[in-house]
């Protein structure tokens, strides 16, 4: 099954991948080389939501989480979007921003890591 974004999701990825924030900037120059002959996409989008990168091979969602996402509703809408994955048979891996910032190496062998075994 093919995890396709509605149409204004569509139009809202394309335009985010344009306005990439500095940690998924730095993941996606190390993810466009395919790491372990692996094929990523950047905001890609599924239903309703924008992933911020997506291995469909692997099925798996990369989320890079920056500091909003310990603020508000925000953990709660997380959940709910994971779920909405997770009945679709995506799994996602969450990685924190600064983890990006000062550990891109150890953050993609991870990433290469988790979708090997899936």
């Amino acid at each position: 099954m093919k995890l396709k974004g509605w149409g204004s999701t569509k139009r809202a990825a394309r335009a985010d991948r344009k306005a990439l924030s500095l940690p998924e900037a730095l993941l996606w120059q190390e993810l466009r080389k395919e790491p372990g002959g692996y094929h990523f996409r950047r905001q890609h989008g599924a239903g309703p939501y924008r992933l911020d990168f997506y291995c469909a091979k692997a099925r798996l969602c990369i989320e890079v989480d920056g500091e909003a996402h310990g603020f508000g509703d925000r953990s709660d809408r997380d959940a709910e979007r994971d779920r909405w994955l997770a009945e679709r048979g995506v799994a996602t891996l969450r990685v924190p921003a600064a983890e990006v910032l000062g550990n891109l190496e150890g953050v993609l062998a991870h990433i290469v890591d988790v979708v090997a075994r899936r």
